[in-house]
């Protein structure tokens, strides 16, 4: 017997979505109507599997690799949220969606979801099987929805974490172009003067017989090591991070490598607001969504991106079980102590006093007091979701205020740094020539 997949509205007006056997779509209807339902959409699934065969099995995928892009899923995230305030069923809001969407990842994994929200399975079920968009994170959240009855609010809450967490990303990223151009631009500069300039004034001095000076010698002695060993210069970068993807595949060394992000100078506050940032919105977000606080913490901690804050939150777990509150595990954990890869990074980088920087940053705290404090006063409060919120809305605030310090002073610094290498090239080649119009008069 024929099955059917159908939505109907109850009495009340909510929405009713089951499976029912008839012979016929008539006598279907009919059934549906004697249950108290009006029939709003009904379809044979048979028939769907029969059509989708005689096609050739063609579901009108694309061929597509790797994640959805967060920046597509948080439109996605906006779009969905504003068709379900309209009043729209959730397939139907899944479908013109999916209609809109380019050809690529999230439009293959739509079908899925539609596919399998056809076949009975709930909204945060179906994208639960998509993981290639919607990491738990996102399929916790709907799900809450959907057992408070509040999708439509979650949907919004959800759009609006991902706008915030998107422009905080989009800051640090316009912040860094800036000064790479600079630097790659200049370095290409500097390789072609050493490769081309500097050879050509040394056959002059060497057919005058010049005595050369100390600064000059050191400029040909450059030169002829970049001329010789040039491909060093793209070898080193990529064996450096090709060393760091290597270490960071095992869990002490990731951790070590994370621990120098966010202690290293200059960089290291950044990084560490950011996270800060993030995780703390992330949770609040989760909680105010009705997420259990230890599911809260468990996805906090997987989506952080940050060895040493999922470490902080994996201990601050095992209290809260053990009956701990959040605020004193978070206070008493956020020192991370000695790590031996934390220490080679910091000789590595910074070989004459790295060893002593490191000592002198041994004992700092990832999560200063003021956030401690903010989530002490929300448990007490019962607006912990509340506080969560203030303190990521301060730290996006430091963040924006700490990447606009660091471009006026990368600016400044950056011309030095050019300046200081152009003038030494400089003297370093008009000392001889110097030198040489003299003798020669």
């Amino acid at each position: 017997m024929p099955t059917y997949q159908f939505e109907a509205m109850d009495a009340t007006g909510q929405e009713i979505k089951d499976v029912i056997e008839a012979s016929s779509e008539q006598e279907a209807q009919a059934t549906i109507r004697q249950m108290g339902y009006f029939v709003t959409k009904l379809t044979e699934k048979k028939a769907k599997k029969a059509a989708a065969q005689k096609k050739g099995g063609k579901s009108g995928k694309t061929f597509a690799f790797g994640r959805v892009k967060s920046k597509t899923l948080t439109t996605f995230t906006r779009q969905l949220s504003i068709l379900q305030d309209a009043g729209l069923p959730i397939l139907r809001s899944l479908r013109i969606l999916q209609q809109q969407a380019k050809p690529g990842q999230l439009r293959n994994c739509l079908m899925d979801v539609c596919e399998e929200i056809e076949s009975g399975a709930t909204l945060s079920e179906a994208m639960s099987k998509s993981p290639k968009a919607f990491n738990r994170l996102y399929c916790n959240m709907i799900k809450a929805g959907e057992a408070g009855g509040a999708l439509e609010t979650i949907l919004q809450r959800l759009a609006e974490f991902m706008e915030r967490s998107e422009s905080l990303k989009r800051k640090v990223k316009s912040a860094m172009i800036y000064p790479i151009c600079v630097v790659t631009f200049a370095a290409g500069i500097l390789v072609f003067i050493m490769m081309k300039i500097v050879p050509a004034f040394q056959k002059i001095f060497d057919e005058f017989g010049v005595e050369l000076p100390a600064m000059t010698v050191i400029l040909v002695s450059i030169s002829y090591g970049i001329l010789n060993f040039w491909y060093l210069i793209p070898g080193i970068p990529i064996g450096i991070w090709l060393f760091i993807t290597l270490s960071c595949k095992f869990s002490h060394g990731r951790y070590g490598w994370h621990l120098f992000l966010i202690q290293m100078p200059l960089f290291g506050q950044l990084v560490e607001k950011n996270i800060v940032a993030r995780t703390m919105r992330t949770l609040g977000t989760l909680v105010t969504s009705g997420v259990p606080i230890l599911e809260a913490l468990q996805i906090t901690r997987e989506t952080s991106g940050s060895a040493v804050f999922e470490r902080l939150f994996s201990k601050t777990l095992d209290a809260i079980r053990e009956g701990e509150t959040i605020s004193q595990p978070l206070k008493d954990f956020s020192k991370p102590g000695y790590h031996p890869v934390t220490h080679f990074w910091y000789t590595f980088w910074v070989p004459a006093v790295g060893a002593l920087m490191y000592m002198m940053k041994i004992n700092a705290r990832i999560l200063d007091d003021m956030v401690v404090n903010m989530v002490d006063v929300g448990e007490e409060t019962g607006e912990l979701d509340t506080m969560l919120y203030k303190v990521a809305d301060t730290y996006d605030e430091e963040v924006a205020v700490l990447t606009d310090g660091l471009m006026a002073l990368m600016e400044p610094l950056l011309i030095i740094i050019l300046g200081v290498a152009v003038g030494f090239i400089v003297i370093a080649l008009f000392l001889p020539l110097i030198k040489l119009i003299s003798e020669l008069t």
